[in-house]
Order: structure tokens, then sequence, then C-alpha cells
């Protein structure tokens, strides 16, 4: 329903939004919102989780996606609703799934709310129209549901009308939304799931009926659909067009007469939509579900992309070996066609890439307790050397990560016993951990020995390896939040947390944000040493609690004196390095390990990925 006199909130930009439910979503919606630097409510009628979802927000809102742009807003919570809803410009209610509640909150929003708020519900399993049998006509105009999926990690909002939205909401929604890095999609009618839980729910469906059947096994159907549509990167309406509606309407119809299903949404939604038109897909001039394109401008894209490999090569097993004699190498995905881009390096260590800028950043060791050791940047081809952190100021830069949305680079000085971070550029240097204390003897410095680091923005929290006394199997990793508690100091933050201890010898670290994992390497003694390994994380970034007496699963052994790791996301793979002289890639279970490259005369030590 159209509505002729709707407008904009007024002053909107200087208005908050309010966020009913401080529950593990409702924080989340609220981050998001402040994030892209609007004032934020939150109302809970439970004061833990009023605490809770204002502990999130301050811990989390600097990693959020929108926050690289702007100041954040401020955030508050409420018991009162009507407090919390004064002068607000927009309300999302994330209050349990009761549509009773649900309907009774519509009732109170239209009593306290602005006359000129916008008023959303998160829910997907009930449509808004569903919730708005107490208010009035005028108000229904500007009632829709807005959910969320899990964010930071899914970045996306779908927008749906309760049948009477003032359709100028929706492109007004879709660029704020857009405003605060959330990705919309809106529905064009009432659709109980919105968009997305409708396919989750047939999927789910198909797959519980072909294990009830006995067809397969869970392991194999999410191997195939990782196979399929993770790395293959199909998608459900190219696929059928590509595969040809005529064929899609044919194996659809063989389902209806076997199944006993009706055809009138498939086989005859195809057949008088498209297959009477002439509109059999790509193989056709006509189109499909998609429209035509001319196909002499199509560039076919790979369906597989590979990263390119970066490499550094301490030089310790060149002839003759020299502390200077360590390389940057370009290596294709497949393990070939090695080219060294730097030479001359002094005994490199970590390597990060930033591929959008097509730059590099790495560290050079020098002699250890001497303070010889660097920071530097270059092009990927090893033009416009720029030294971000000179020798002399650091002792023993080891591993190194890149935080891109931040344009932050993290490193561990191992000697320095420090964590530090710079921007891009080398400005801005500050130790974010300081574990020298004074003057510690060379056994007390080692069990203090920061090696690698990984950060996870998503989660607010960096990670980093101490590694203790070589093959000592006292290793243990640690993480403290990006942004350090107001007034504490490195040497002193309440928010350090050990999170495993005990270790061979933990080197690189890498984080999977998409399944919150945490992976690292380990060079120490067999049996647990020289391998891959990996640990589950919860919302807070903290490990899940686990009935193994390890608290970790080692995934992948069998290497020489393992140092490098990195994540595919892309692929689902990890590329790994040795001192040995060997290159490996495996699956990100662990499995399916090949040695992409082996060279005695190297000494492999960090690994980067670089994108086309």
């Amino acid at each position: 329903m159209m509505s002729p006199n709707w407008e904009p909130p007024r002053d909107y930009r200087n208005r908050p939004v309010a966020i009913l439910g401080a529950g593990v979503l409702g924080r989340r919606i609220g981050c998001i919102w402040a994030s892209a630097g609007y004032d934020v409510r939150i109302r809970d009628p439970s004061a833990q989780q009023r605490a809770d979802g204002l502990a999130y927000i301050q811990e989390n809102v600097d990693s959020y996606p929108a926050k690289a742009n702007k100041a954040h807003g401020s955030f508050e919570a409420f018991e009162d609703m009507k407090q919390a809803l004064e002068n607000a410009w927009l309300v999302i209610e994330a209050v349990p799934e009761k549509i009773d509640l649900k309907i009774a909150t519509f009732a109170e929003l239209e009593a306290f709310a602005p006359d000129d708020c916008i008023l959303a519900t998160n829910s997907s399993s009930y449509k808004s129209s569903e919730m708005i049998s107490q208010v009035s006509e005028l108000t229904k105009t500007r009632i829709l549901n807005m959910h969320y999926y899990m964010p930071p990690v899914c970045m996306v909002v779908e927008l749906m009308t309760d049948g009477y939205t003032a359709q100028e909401i929706f492109p007004f929604m879709v660029e704020r939304s857009k405003e605060a890095a959330i990705i919309p999609y809106v529905a064009r009618k009432e659709s109980t799931g919105l968009i997305f839980n409708r396919l989750w729910a047939a999927m789910k469906r198909e797959v519980l009926t072909i294990l009830a059947e006995g067809v397969s096994v869970p392991e194999e159907i999410d191997a195939m659909w990782k196979e399929l549509f993770l790395k293959g990167g199909n998608l459900p309406c190219q696929t059928m067009d590509n595969v040809g509606l005529d064929t899609v309407a044919f194996i659809e119809s063989h389902y209806v007469n076997e199944r006993g299903l009706s055809p009138e949404k498939t086989v005859d939604f195809l057949k008088s939509k498209y297959l009477d038109h002439g509109k059999l897909g790509s193989k056709c001039s006509k189109g499909g579900l998609y429209p035509p394109v001319d196909q002499s401008t199509v560039i076919k894209p790979n369906p597989r992309t590979e990263p390119e490999i970066l490499v550094l090569d301490l030089g310790l097993s060149a002839t003759p070996p020299t502390t200077t004699a360590g390389e940057i190498i370009r290596i294709s995905a497949d393990g070939k066609l090695p080219k060294a881009i730097l030479k001359g390096q002094y005994l490199p260590d970590g390597i990060a890439v930033h591929s959008p800028s097509r730059r590099m950043f790495w560290t050079c060791m020098g002699v250890p307790g001497k303070s010889e050791g660097a920071v530097y940047s270059a092009n990927v081809d090893g033009t416009d050397l720029k030294i971000l952190v000179a020798p002399g100021i650091i002792n023993t830069p080891k591993q190194l990560a890149l935080d891109p949305a931040a344009q932050a680079v993290y490193f561990c000085d191992r000697e320095g016993c420090r964590v530090y971070r710079c921007a891009f550029d080398g400005s801005n240097l500050e130790i974010l951990i300081d574990r020298y204390r004074q003057d510690p003897t060379p056994e007390e410095a080692s069990y203090r020995w920061c090696v690698g680091v990984a950060v996870s923005p998503s989660q607010g929290k960096f990670y980093w390896t101490q590694k203790g006394p070589s093959k000592g199997g006292h290793g243990r990793i640690f993480c403290a939040n990006i942004v350090t508690p107001t007034g504490q100091s490195p040497d002193a933050r309440d928010d350090v947390q050990c999170i495993l201890s005990d270790l061979p010898e933990p080197i690189d670290l890498d984080v999977h944000e998409p399944s919150r994992t945490l992976y690292w390497t380990d060079r120490g003694e067999l049996p647990w040493g020289n391998s891959l390994n990996r640990m589950r994380l919860g919302e807070d970034g903290l490990p899940l609690p686990t009935d193994s007496s390890r608290k970790y699963e080692m995934i992948t052994r069998n290497l020489n004196e393992a140092i490098g790791l990195k994540l595919d996301t892309v692929n689902s793979h990890i590329y790994l390095t040795d001192l040995g002289g060997s290159i490996y890639r495996c699956d990100l279970d662990g499995t399916h390990k090949e040695k992409l490259r082996s060279d005695d005369n190297r000494a492999f030590s960090g690994i980067a990925l670089l994108w086309p």
C-alpha cells in the first residue's frame, strides 16, 4: 500500500535508534547502528541482559565494519520502554519469538514512539502483518520486517512489508542499511521466512529426507555441498539457467510424478513464465531466470580462483648460508614458477599481503639481542620499498598480521617480549603487550617470547603465541581486546587471557572468522609438535568448552620444523611452511595434505597469499 504523505523521520541523523531486547542478536543489531554513528538505546527488562548488551557493544563497536569511516555513536540501556523510545527515528524489536508478546509490543510502540518513527521486527518466523492487530491503519504504514542474521560474521538484513508498509520506506532503509555496512535485500511481497530462511528450510527438509531414507550420511552431504557450491561457486538461479530451464522442468516433472507433488509452483510456473516464451536459460538468446546477455562481452571467470603464494626464505639453508641471504619468493598456486622478488633480506620471518593495494609487509629479524630487526613494505613486485619500523627501535620482529579495515599491521617482537601495532605507513607505532618486565634471566625471558600473531576484527580480539624454550613444552597462546582498556598500560592490561598452555612450541597463528576457529602451527617435539592445530572459539572470542582433555584438535602432523600458516577462506585451504624447505596445502580440517614444493636449499618461514 502506498502512503503518499510518507516522509523520512525528521532530523533522523541526530536521533537515536532503539533496540528492544539485549540478547545475542539485539546487542549485535545495536552494535551495527552504533558503528554507523547513530546513538543507540537498548531496552530490556533484565538488568543482567542490559549490562551484558552494553558490555558487548563497548568491546566490539570498534571492530564492526562501519566504524572504519566514522566515530561510533553513544549507547545506553533502559528498563523503561518509554524512556528508551524517546525521540527515536527507528525501533527494531528483538524480543522473544512469542506472537502475543510481539502484538503487545507493537501496541506499546504505537503509544510511546514518535509518530514518524519506523517500527521494525527482527522476526523471520513471523510476518510483521501478524503483529499489527492492535495498531491503527496509519501506524501500519511504517511497520516492516527487518531480519538480521548474525553480525558481524554475516552482515545481511532482509526487509519485508506488513502488507501496508509505505513503499518509500524500503529505498530509504536500504540506503541507511548500507551506511551501516549491512547488505540489504528486499522481499517483494509477504513471505514467512522472508527469502533466505525459506531456502534454508527447503534444504533442511530435503537433507533430512535423504538421511531418513538412508541415501547418504551427513559427512558426504556436507562434502558434496562444499565441492559443488562453496568451492565451485555455483549459485541456484544461475545453475538452473546454465542447466537449461527445459531440463529443469523435465527433472522436476519426474519428482512431481514420483512423489505426488503439486506442479503448480515448479513445472507449471516454469512453463507459463519462461518455456512458453522461449526463455530456456543461458543457451538461449532470450535468457531465462536472468535476462539475456551479449555473450561476446562476457568474461568467463575461473570457478576455482587460486591465489599466488609469497613465501620467505630465511637463507640459512643457502649455499653458503648467511644471515643476509634471505629472499621473498613469489610462487604459483601449484608450487611452481618460483621467482625471487627481493633478495639480501636479513633473516626475514613474517609476511602478509594486502591484495587490493598490491602491497606486502614483512619483518626481518636481524641478529637476536642486537635490536637490528625491522619492518618493511613494498609493492608485490618488489618496487617502492619502504621502512615502516627502522632497525634500532625493536629487537627481533617475528610473525606479522594485517587488519585491512583499520589499515593496521600487527607483529611480535620475540626477544623484546612484546606485541606491536602500527599503521600501514608505519606511523602510530604502539606497544600493545609488554611481557618483558625488569631484567629477566635468559630462561625467564624465553617463556615470554612473543612469536605468532593473528587479529580477529569481528570478535574484537588479537591472539599471540609465547612459544617458550625450544622444544620445551611450555608454549602458550594468549588473547586480548583490540582496543586497549582505558587507562591501562601494555604491561598491566586486565583483558589479557591465556587460552592455552603447556603446548610443545606454538609458532604462527591465523583465525578463520566465519567459523570462529583459531589455527596454529607448532614446531615442538613429537607426538604433538610439528603439527597444525585448531580450536573453536565462542562469540566472545574465547575457547568453547570441550570434552577433550587437550582442549584443542591436532589436524595435521609430520611437518619438518613447522613455521608459517595462512588460511585461504575462498577455497577452504590452509597453506603451511617449514624450515625443512617445504610448502604444504591442506583442507580446513587438515585432510588432503599435499606438498606443493620442497627444496633442501631453502628454509621457509612466513607465508602469505596474493589474490588477483
